[in-house]
């Protein structure tokens, strides 16, 4: 105990002395994330916080005590402080808080959904499982999240409905039975002179309320109850209802307007959402530096390995940084990584040109219409400057644009601010013009003037137009909603791709599913557009992104959930991927909107979201904590890396696994560039009968050309007693005689079928540099 005692006063003096300053080079205080063995407490502590606040920092620096998900503590350093920290044996990891970003009603029917049968009758709507949403809070007086006829909140619930600004326990109901917020990371990066300031709560409440839009409409678009006679400004009316409308619905805000997200806080978020009882998790949120961090650095991958290995399903959108190669974010193998498509149901707006062409783009603008009426038409890139080709604030000169039709190049600023700069000038229009990187990708917006979208193409033939005519004119014709458009569903533009540029044995993204131009709830906070100026004030709102098709997904989960309560996260994901659709509304392959070609498993996983097939998939592929973490082992993480992950200690098999082993729902065949003559792969899978007790599978097999692929055994026979059987792929292929398609790679899949259920799984051939 002396030994102890002194060791300990040592250890408070070196602490000491680091604050007090005696050994600082750098005396910039950031927020940082410590990962603690948990197990080390000595006894004479009645708690981790009395520990960590003894032995490692002053009480007034911690910010979030974690003990669910991770085990440690966030706190204000230096990084100093933090480095010497960082030698305490019983300190795993520590990494500095960073900076998120949010990855900003047919949608139902389009995935199968029907009142009369199917998953939303079986599931009974997803009543009572529970989905935690972390995102921007929630505006709660709205009709999607209405208790009526609700049964009474479920027992095992242990959430809270946190008191804060125009936020009373009053607001949360039957339907909204949980409410938190975070934003102690948030305050200490303003506090200590970060990128951001204050929470400016003249704009922003301190609590759960929603000053954003971006939260209610997550919520919403997952869990919003039935609402009659729902639009945007008359756009897309009908009824507006969630993917799970009789879910629970849990809010967790960590996001705040105009700020972002910090990780010390999302990592929160996680422990308070498991510890509360959430069955699923959605969250649209990612790294905002184009940087894909170890799993073990990444406070999103963390948290949801805790939540997974609990059994709480995970959904995450994959960043809108597409159509670039490799843009797919959320890359752990735990976590459910969703990319965008489009639906059935669009916006569209004529440009007219003064020569008679019509050019087609898309609009949400729901003003005045200009009934034909031709403007002049300028494009203020004329003059070679790329601020005002961009709209950008302070850029455009009133006496070139009043009262006309301006063309806008999209980039660098908000569509819908680059709208307001023109009508702030005098514009009479705008025509905002995708670059080569936007490609035909067309997002509508609830513009303050008439404005239209148009493609890549059309946007350089219209300035063409500008630029070579005399007395260029233009106009705007809006034409409302309409449904029934064909192809759909495409790979929208923005969707983040692959290959997963962290973890290449795992496809990601993992799916798609609808996520642009999707009505859902809003807030009463800010009008459609969100910008300040926009005083207009909607119940419901229209948003595009893999932020809008993630919570797809999360209610996706809950049906499946309440359908199958004996399912795995991982069994869940598997029946959406081996069930996805790989064709559009045509019967003909998904093609790329940025591109009009046909898309890959880089674009969209396994496929769009068929929910009436995922509700009986046949066969799954399950996967155990321990397969995850034999998963890391084989990617070369060592055992108090993995530790930071699984919060246990960990022993790596004495034989390293092969990370492409996992039993993931489908197959990544990488093949070292330097390969010579014929080289084979191969990859044993498991799958589990979900289906009737006795069942024959036969596989079907489409190679990816160049390559060859065999599965042995080629039949699967289940059984009341057999209800597991595995296979082993052997992909077999010369890489110098493999043409790679434009993504670097080929695709194939395998597929079993019993003469009911097909349980399809892609297949990615492609070469790499081994390091």
């Amino acid at each position: 105990m002396a030994s102890f005692l002194f060791d300990s006063i040592s250890l408070l003096f070196l602490v000491f002395s680091l604050f007090s300053g005696t050994l600082s080079a750098d005396r910039t205080v950031k927020t940082f994330i410590f990962r603690v063995d948990s197990e080390s407490k000595p006894s004479i502590f009645p708690t981790h916080y009395h520990w960590y606040s003894s032995e490692f920092v002053d009480p007034l620096q911690i910010l979030h005590i974690y003990d669910t998900v991770f085990h440690g503590f966030s706190a204000t350093l230096t990084p100093e402080q933090a480095h010497s920290l960082s030698d305490h044996p019983s300190v795993l990891a520590y990494f500095e808080d960073r900076r998120r970003y949010l990855h900003t009603t047919r949608s139902p029917q389009f995935l199968g959904l029907r009142n009369q049968h199917g998953l939303w009758s079986e599931s009974d709507y997803g009543s009572d499982v529970i989905i935690g949403v972390f995102d921007t809070g929630i505006w709660p007086e709205r009709r999607s999240f209405s208790d009526v006829n609700l049964g009474p909140v479920p027992a095992r619930w242990k959430g809270i409905c946190q008191i804060g600004v125009r936020f009373t326990v009053k607001n949360c109901n039957r339907k909204l039975i949980g409410a938190r917020f975070f934003l102690k990371g948030h305050e200490a990066a303003s506090r200590l002179g970060g990128p951001i300031s204050g929470i400016n709560e003249t704009v922003e409440f301190k609590s759960a309320r929603d000053a954003d839009g971006h939260g209610t409409h997550t919520a919403s678009t997952a869990a919003g109850r039935h609402a009659f006679r729902a639009s945007m400004e008359g756009y897309a009316p009908g009824v507006a209802k969630g993917v799970a409308p009789k879910a629970r619905l849990a809010v967790y805000k960590v996001c705040w307007k105009n700020s972002g997200c910090f990780d010390s806080d999302i990592l929160a978020a996680f422990d308070a959402a498991v510890n509360d009882g959430v069955d699923v998790i959605s969250i649209s949120i990612g790294g905002g530096d184009g940087i894909a961090s170890p799993f073990y650095l990444d406070p999103i991958a963390i948290g949801a390995y805790g939540a997974v290995s609990r059994g709480v399903f995970v959904s995450s959108s994959a960043g809108n940084d597409g159509p670039a190669s490799m843009s797919v974010t959320n890359l752990a193998p735990w976590l459910v990584t969703v990319g965008a498509g489009t639906i059935d149901r669009n916006f569209p707006a004529d440009v007219i040109l003064g020569d008679g062409r019509r050019l087609s783009g898309v609009s949400l603008y729901s003003g005045r219409p200009l009934k034909g009426k031709m403007y002049p038409l300028v494009y203020p890139g004329k003059s070679g400057l790329p601020s005002s080709s961009l709209c950008m604030e302070n850029t455009l000169d009133p006496n070139m644009v009043r009262g006309k039709i301006v063309i806008c190049d999209r980039g660098s600023s908000p569509r819908v601010a680059k709208g307001l700069v023109v009508k702030k000038a005098g514009g009479a229009g705008m025509i905002l013009a995708n670059g080569i990187s936007n490609g035909e990708g067309l997002v509508g917006d609830s513009h303050l003037l008439p404005a239209c979208t148009l493609g890549s193409n059309d946007g350089a033939a219209v300035k063409a137009y500008a630029s070579s005519t005399s007395n260029p004119t233009a106009s705007i014709d809006f034409k409302g909603t309409v449904i029934g458009i064909k192809p759909a569903p495409v790979v929208a533009s923005f969707s983040g791709r692959g290959p997963n540029g962290l973890n290449p044995e795992i496809l990601k993204p993992d799916l798609i599913a609808p996520g642009v131009n999707i009505l859902a709830g809003w807030t009463d906070a800010v009008g459609p557009t969100g910008l300040d100026l926009d005083t207009r004030k909607t119940e419901f709102n229209i948003l595009s992104g893999t932020s809008m098709a993630c919570p797809h997904v999360s209610g996706a989960a809950a049906l499946l959930k309440s359908a199958h309560p004996d399912w795995s996260p991982a069994a869940i994901r598997s029946a959406m991927m081996t069930s996805a659709s790989t064709f559009n509304n045509l019967i003909q392959p998904m093609t790329d909107e940025a591109t009009g070609k046909a898309s890959t498993p880089y674009d969209f996983g396994a496929g769009h979201l068929n929910l009436v097939q995922a509700m009986d998939p046949g066969l799954v592929y399950d996967i155990t904590n321990n397969d995850y973490v034999n998963h890391m082992c084989g990617i070369g993480y060592g055992a108090k890396a993995i530790q930071v992950v699984t919060r246990s200690p960990v022993t790596c098999p004495l034989k390293r696994p092969l990370p492409e082993n996992l039993n993931y729902p489908s197959v990544a065949a990488l093949f070292p560039s330097s390969s010579r003559g014929t080289t084979s792969k191969a990859f044993i899978r498991t799958v589990t009968n979900v289906g009737q007790p006795k069942a024959v599978y036969r596989v079907k097999i489409e190679s990816p050309k160049g390559a060859m692929v065999t599965v042995k055994p080629s039949k699967l026979v289940f059984t009341e007693a057999v209800k597991k059987a595995s296979f082993i792929v052997t992909v077999t292929a010369d890489v110098r005689n493999i043409v790679l398609d434009d993504s670097g790679a080929v695709f194939g899949s395998i597929s079993w079928s019993d003469g009911k259920h097909v349980v399809r799984s892609p297949i990615v051939v492609t070469q790499f540099d081994p390091l």
